[in-house]
């Protein structure tokens, strides 16, 4: 028979076991893998909802087909020069939160 474990409950364990620092790294990585997941998603979604093709969107955004999808895959976060040229391609506008401070860049007119 196999035997089988509940995952929180090992991760918990493990995360225990961690002195401070490992601890501070750990939550930073899954912070980090969670930004890239909700970007990927975002660019995916605007993309498809648009109809473009990755090529087409990076076309437009003045990038690679590549980076769209290292983009999507979840693979790398990008700069925010990258993201503002997307979101223009999308007709969308990109909002920056940080506290209480809010920054908005609209796409350009057409």
């Amino acid at each position: 028979m196999v035997e089988t474990f509940d995952y929180e409950e090992v991760k918990n364990e493990l995360f225990a076991e961690m002195d401070p620092v490992e601890q501070a790294r750990y939550q930073r990585a899954y912070k980090e893998a969670e930004l890239r997941t909700s970007i990927a998603e975002m660019v995916y979604e605007g993309r498809v909802r648009a109809g473009l093709s990755q090529t087409k969107l990076a076309e437009l955004a003045g990038t690679r087909q590549s980076v769209i999808s290292s983009l999507e895959n979840g693979a790398q976060i990008p700069q925010i020069t990258t993201l503002m040229r997307i979101a223009e391609a999308l007709n969308s506008p990109l909002e920056i939160h940080i506290g209480q401070m809010t920054v908005t860049h609209s796409p350009l007119a057409s």
